[in-house]
């Protein structure tokens, strides 16, 4: 039986310690690396040559979306399976987008992370029924301009106009724009609901 080589990236050292052992003590399976931020994590990755990389999203230093988009450039045959937190389907649509081959949420149980690595060393997809609903959800007209999503998170943070405006340096009927123009893309009725789609669809996050 052919053993997978694995790179594993989380900065959580208890999580990561949990990871390992549930997958070094799978046959096919050999830990051949472990890094707690993204940037060792590349330069695991370049040196280690690893036949499915693991990763968290929110890491140190480099973010997985970059770390993925990196790898992506270097080695188009890189085989990423994320393992996060999160569930909104932005988070779910950029990884994807990024070039990530599964997702799965921290509380997938070993077997379907094993199951995720088998497919992903093997070429193929795999995305559970929830991130299959999340991306289903996600509106592609919804995408919101870098100075939109500034806007956005100064929304959920309960900023007035006024305050966007000053934090961003822009003028006040510039915002309003913005925030319009947001709302529309959000199809939110108010900044309330744009507040609760936004946490919803991982557009935003209040860590």
């Amino acid at each position: 039986m052919k053993q997978i080589r694995v790179l594993l990236v989380e900065d959580h050292y208890l999580a990561r310690m949990a990871l390992h052992s549930v997958l070094s003590g799978h046959p096919q399976i050999k830990i051949v690396g472990e890094a707690s931020d993204g940037e060792e994590g590349m330069t695991m990755y370049r040196s280690l040559k690893p036949d499915v990389l693991v990763l968290d999203l929110r890491l140190p230093r480099v973010s997985g979306f970059e770390l993925i988009t990196q790898l992506r450039s270097e080695f188009s045959s890189v085989r990423v399976v994320v393992l996060s937190n999160y569930q909104g389907s932005e988070d779910i649509y950029r990884a994807v987008r990024s070039g990530a081959m599964a997702y799965l949420t921290k509380d997938a149980s070993g077997e379907e992370l094993v199951n995720a690595i088998q497919s992903v060393d093997q070429g193929l997809r795999y995305l559970p029924r929830i991130a299959l609903d999340r991306l289903a959800e996600r509106i592609p007209e919804s995408d919101l301009t870098p100075r939109e999503s500034e806007v956005l998170t100064c929304i959920t943070q309960g900023r007035s106009n006024r305050e966007i405006a000053e934090e961003l340096k822009i003028a006040e009927k510039t915002v309003r724009i913005h925030v319009s123009s947001v709302l529309d893309k959000l199809g939110a009725r108010d900044r309330t609901q744009a507040t609760i789609y936004a946490l919803q669809r991982g557009l935003v996050h209040l860590d």
